[in-house]
């Protein structure tokens, strides 16, 4: 049976193992580099994930944010603000800022989200093996690109003629732009490609729409089309235009429906990333992570402003429906 001084020795290693614990667990520095804001959902989603991990600032950790507003000029100027800080690891989204974090440093863990085609764009050599300081999650998976394309043409069944925003200077889009031509292809729809790099591009872009009258609208995922979501819906509404999007954003925005990968899920696994890197994981060692859950989302109120009659099969299938 333990005596006293037993007890109250055991009682003081124990705390000292738990300040050691805590010692080993920071305080960390961490660079947050993405292109919209604080109040996005998915951002929340990774603050929350970090704090059930433990994570509690500024006991233990601290995250310098910064926001690009989808401007890769702002890319590499945070990456190198983030680099010259000394931070323990940074988290960045999309494919440029990716590209802009793995050419400011070789040294700093890189943990990238939203990442499309991580090998095409140059970001890791593999998938299984990352190498180098970076790994990640990409929200990419082989047939997307072709499920987009059957599932808006399950909603307009009698759909030939489809127009597609695609942002092309985005490795990524280029990609999933291959993918949507062959699926198109197979299933004997004509696509109409426009190519939309500027703000200033959708002018152009919306009057080439209204010329040539296509019948449904694909809009491809990137920072300049997401900051621009409710002028491509509100166009998409005004001109009767079935579309489908890769966020629920844009449905959530008047869109009509959206397909693709868990976003908030993907924050969250970045978490247990970055979790696993401070505990002393090497990046290069950790494989990148694909996904494996898809949502689907329907807003009833913009098929009924379009006056179209979604199949019910498909609405049953729906993640989320907005009525």
């Amino acid at each position: 049976m333990m005596n006293r001084r037993e007890f109250i020795s055991a009682v003081g290693l124990g705390l000292l193992a738990s300040f050691a614990a805590r010692a080993q667990r920071g305080p960390y520095r961490i660079g947050f580099l993405a292109s919209r804001s604080a109040e996005d959902n998915n951002v929340k989603e990774f603050r929350k994930a970090l704090y059930d991990l433990g994570y509690r600032d500024p006991q233990n950790l601290h995250v310098e944010y910064r926001w690009a507003s989808g401007n890769p000029e702002h890319f590499r100027k945070f990456a190198a603000e983030l680099v010259a800080l000394k931070v323990d690891a940074i988290v960045v989204i999309t494919t440029p800022g990716a590209l802009a974090a793995r050419s400011a440093t070789s040294a700093i863990p890189i943990v990238f989200i939203a990442v499309g085609d991580p090998v095409g764009a140059g970001v890791v050599s593999n998938l299984a093996y990352p190498g180098a300081n970076v790994t990640g999650l990409t929200h990419m998976s082989i047939d997307l690109a072709a499920k987009t394309v059957e599932l808006l043409k399950e909603a307009v069944p009698g759909v030939t003629r489809i127009a597609v925003l695609a942002p092309l200077q985005n490795p990524t889009t280029a990609l999933k732009l291959r993918g949507t031509q062959t699926a198109a292809r197979l299933l004997g729809v004509k696509l109409r490609v426009l190519d939309v790099r500027t703000a200033s591009d959708f002018a152009n872009a919306f009057q080439e729409m209204r010329n040539e009258k296509p019948e449904a609208l694909i809009t491809l995922l990137d920072t300049l089309t997401v900051a621009h979501r409710k002028e491509i819906a509100d166009f998409a509404l005004t001109n009767r235009l079935p579309t489908i999007y890769e966020l629920p954003e844009f449905v959530e925005a008047g869109g009509l429906m959206s397909y693709g990968a868990d976003f908030p899920l993907m924050y969250r696994r970045a978490a247990t990333y970055v979790d696993r890197i401070l505990k002393g994981a090497k990046p290069g060692e950790l494989p990148v992570e694909q996904p494996t859950k898809f949502e689907l989302v329907i807003n009833l109120r913009t098929a009924e402003a379009l006056g179209l009659g979604l199949p019910q099969p498909l609405i049953l299938r729906a993640n989320r429906v907005i009525r």
